[in-house]
């Protein structure tokens, strides 16, 4: 199978199962807008962001060393998984010592114990889940997060429809649905027979370590960008505030279920190139045709954007639709910035990551601090936005040490030129302003017409040979 061949095959296995769960999540949002109020959807969405901003912390980041050290073929499996899961243990009895300094800082106080279970579950699940994937169990993968998915949607209705817990029932949702997608991950991938505590070894941990620990930042880069936004709106504006910053952030999450569904696949594939000698193209070709792709898909949601807000979202809500152009095109830069992170993953050399995610993540915090405060919602989306354009910036000059991606600058500059001129309508209500977003789409798709025309070639052949 060539490298394109399974390059695409396996975001299309991916695509099924993102897909189908992203949608579900993504379906929810008119629940939990009907049955939580701004102030109650804003705490719980900050307490679900806290927990994602401590996963990488309290597991020292060891998943991603899962994935990297299971797919190279001189390590022990076995040995990496047992290694991987002492090191949560570990993180987690460290993180019950400081129960009582949590329980003053963190909101939702009388909740601190389903924030706990939840850390643990997600930590497992997460590990698991990347160790199916380096086995090449990728069909697993994909359908864990469908059952994942299905179980969150059965319970949201349950709880809050049914019985109206409100936050409660919200925090429940997700743990159940962790708990049975984990339950399925460890039966289907047999997982419990690899577990051997016999081979624990601290030299092993100590390299698995070597590479995680620089990732954190990384991980945390997005996690500090959504944990500042929300504290910084909720401090100067209040929780109201950041319930719709919250909603706003739900469209570019398609753009995200996008770049997922592709990194999962292209990360396989960068690991096994990494020592090809015909890297350097094979990297260029495809960040060509994907960058098109997300600013295509950039488009589409900006023509359609407040029709998609009058449909999913209560009239409480609507005015969310404001601060999601800006959303969309750090969606956007963050996507490009995680696609040549791939090259520190497949090399081993993770302090390039941590270089770039620190200046990012301070970079952003200081741009939420000062415009904020002036402009509102809208600073904390143009800090977003600001920020991943720097994190780009630096590893395109960074990487070049590891393979030398050519970029089409011309068609990159004219289709980002578009975009923000499809921003600029949204903004102006114009009389015709549909007729415009329709007439800048079409002109942002003749200008790369051979790009898309390469992307869906090899889409459709590879759709019709597995029919076949």
């Amino acid at each position: 199978m060539s490298v394109y061949r399974k390059l695409v095959n396996n975001s299309l296995i991916f695509a099924v199962g993102n897909l189908g769960s992203k949608l579900i999540v993504f379906l929810l949002v008119p629940l939990y807008t009907f049955y939580l109020t701004t102030g109650e959807f804003g705490m719980v969405d900050l307490l679900t962001t806290t927990t994602n901003l401590l996963l990488p912390i309290v597991t020292l980041s060891i998943f991603d060393a899962v994935l990297r050290f299971v797919m190279d073929k001189n390590y022990d499996r076995q040995a990496i998984l047992v290694n991987s899961l002492f090191i949560i243990l570990l993180g987690f009895t460290i993180l019950l010592m400081v129960f009582p300094i949590l329980k003053i800082l963190l909101p939702l106080r009388e909740y601190l114990l389903f924030f706990y279970l939840l850390l643990l579950i997600q930590s497992i699940l997460t590990t698991f889940s990347q160790y199916i994937r380096a086995k090449g169990m990728v069909k697993l993968y994909a359908a864990s997060g469908i059952i994942n998915a299905l179980f969150l949607l059965v319970c949201n209705l349950f709880f809050l429809a049914f019985f109206h817990w409100g936050i409660l029932g919200y925090l429940m949702s997700l743990i159940i649905a962790n708990l049975v997608s984990t339950l399925f991950v460890v039966i289907g991938g047999r997982i419990h027979q690899d577990i051997n505590i016999k081979k624990i070894n601290i030299k092993l941990m100590k390299e698995m370590l070597l590479y995680s620990i620089p990732l954190i930042p990384n991980a945390l880069m997005y996690g500090i960008m959504s944990f500042s936004d929300r504290y910084i709106i909720s401090f100067f504006i209040g929780l109201s505030a950041n319930g719709l910053y919250a909603i706003a952030n739900k469209i570019p999450s398609i753009l995200n279920i996008a770049n997922s569904i592709f990194f999962q696949a292209w990360q396989m594939s960068a690991i096994e190139e990494a020592e090809s000698a015909e890297k350097s193209k094979f990297f260029s070709n495809v960040f060509n045709v994907f960058s098109i792709s997300m600013l295509l898909a950039t488009s589409i949601l900006l023509v359609h954007l407040k029709l998609i807000m009058d449909i999913l979202v209560s009239d409480n809500y609507f005015e969310s639709w404001k601060y999601v152009p800006f959303l969309l095109l750090g969606a956007v830069f963050s996507s490009f910035s995680g696609f040549l992170g791939a090259n520190y993953i497949a090399t081993k050399k993770t302090s390039g990551v941590f270089k770039t995610s620190i200046i990012g993540a301070v970079v952003n915090i200081i741009a939420n601090i000062v415009l904020i405060p002036m402009i509102g919602i809208y600073g904390a989306t143009i800090a977003t936005m600001i920020s991943f354009i720097l994190i780009w910036i630096l590893r395109i000059i960074d990487t070049k040490q590891f393979v030398d991606i050519k970029f089409n600058v011309k068609k990159l500059s004219l289709s980002l030129f578009l975009i923000f001129m499809q921003i600029g309508v949204l903004y102006l209500n114009l009389k015709f302003e549909y007729l415009v977003q329709i007439s800048l789409l079409l002109f942002l798709i003749f200008i790369n017409y051979l790009e898309i025309k390469v992307l869906y070639k090899k889409m459709f052949r590879i759709i019709v040979k597995k029919r076949i």
